[in-house]
């Protein structure tokens, strides 16, 4: 490959953009990865070490990708020789009525037996002797989908890569891009060290693309702001937990107070569990690179281990190794994920395609391939797979 031209750039090697060039790559073409920092960094949306695997949502459409996605997980499974998604069961749990931007309990149990889809509806005792759970409330319910669990993080990205790198995919490290300029033969990708050349761009850079789109007119208005975590060691390694959000509501103010959190995963080499707030804490524009623990984030995470101290008793409740995952969502609630192309928005913008914003880490196979499609010419799946601009 020339090595300033491609047949497709991807903008950002996160899990999606690796999924994508691959994909790419697979097909014979030449593709080439852009990446502001390195590989595996831990300041965007790929950050940590799991994300949680389910099929309940509270939209059919999204829950049946989840299940057309997970063969795709198995192959990918099958072609890196090492496990990826992890079965440990999935519980949602809490407030009946309480939506945030994972779904609504009843709303999500009503898509799974739309979809004819297994669960046990629990109540807060039932929870209590199952999975170790103390003290809830006695008006929390909520059910267990045997077949979620969780996907390991680090080894997928080095899968993806790895099996990048051996179909053809070439990767440049520590290069920010500036500017896109599409025209009727390709896309001239202005960056800090030159110019690259392309047939068509893939940009899958997060929390970042609408500053790589400002000057193109066409933003998004993406929503961005950081997620904290922390971990707790565990009390009795023979208690374990499945993946599990918990629906919460303050009872004053009405404010989100959900929770959620992860069994131990043995890939990580300690005896670490992470328990997180599903709290969205906003991100001052320009600042997306910053890692810093913000005041509010520490306060969350206070919150948090209060929260363990008295329902989690087989947990130490002292955060350790507290930090922070960079987001997107968009602007619009109705709104899950962008995937599509910049036509009809921007002259010659069919060569451009964007993925951004969502909890979209469970579909990195499903979107990456997708992504493909859209930048070598191939018509868009059906409409489930991608969300019209």
């Amino acid at each position: 490959m020339p090595e300033r031209h491609a047949d497709v750039l991807v903008v950002g090697g996160g899990a999606i953009g690796l999924a994508a060039a691959r994909e790419v790559a697979r097909r014979g073409r030449s593709v080439c990865v852009l990446e502001r920092f390195a590989l595996g960094h831990e300041r965007g949306g790929s950050a940590g070490w799991e994300r949680q695997w389910r099929i309940q949502y509270s939209q059919e459409r999204w829950a049946r990708l989840a299940l057309e996605t997970l063969p795709l997980w198995r192959q990918l499974e099958a072609e890196a020789e090492r496990p990826l998604v992890h079965a440990r069961g999935s519980l949602w749990f809490g407030q009946v009525g309480v939506a945030t931007s994972e779904g609504e309990l009843a709303l999500a149990a009503a898509v799974l037996d739309a979809l004819e889809v297994p669960y046990d509806w629990l109540t807060a005792l039932e929870i209590e002797r199952r999975f170790g759970f103390a003290a809830l409330p006695r008006d929390h319910e909520g059910f267990h989908q045997a077949d979620g669990g969780v996907i390991d993080v680090r080894a997928t990205l080095e899968a993806l890569a790895a099996l990048g790198v051996r179909s053809g995919v070439h990767v440049v490290e520590h290069l920010t891009v500036h500017a896109l300029e599409p025209d009727g033969a390709g896309v001239t990708v202005r960056t800090a060290r030159g110019d690259f050349r392309a047939e068509s761009v893939i940009v899958a850079c997060g929390a970042f693309t609408d500053a790589l789109l400002a000057p193109l007119g066409c933003g998004l208005g993406l929503r961005v702001f950081r997620m904290a975590s922390a971990h707790f060691a565990r009390r009795r390694p023979d208690v374990d937990l499945p993946t599990w959000y918990a629906f919460l509501e303050s009872a004053e103010t009405g404010a989100n107070e959900s929770l959620y959190g992860f069994g131990h995963d043995p890939w990580t080499g300690n005896d670490l569990v992470r328990v997180a707030p599903d709290a969205e804490l906003p991100v001052e524009p320009g600042a997306e690179a910053d890692t810093a623990l913000s005041l509010r984030a520490a306060e969350q995470l206070d919150r948090t281990a209060r929260w363990v101290r008295a329902h989690l008793p087989h947990l130490t409740p002292r955060p350790t190794h507290p930090g922070t995952c960079l987001a997107a969502l968009p602007a619009d609630p109705e709104r899950e994920f962008y995937l599509g192309t910049l036509a009809g928005r921007i002259p010659h913008g069919e060569r451009i395609v964007v993925q951004a914003a969502g909890w979209a880490f469970k579909f990195v196979p499903a979107f990456g391939r997708t992504c493909a499609d859209l930048a070598t010419g191939i018509d868009a799946p059906p409409d489930r797979l991608s969300t019209p601009w």
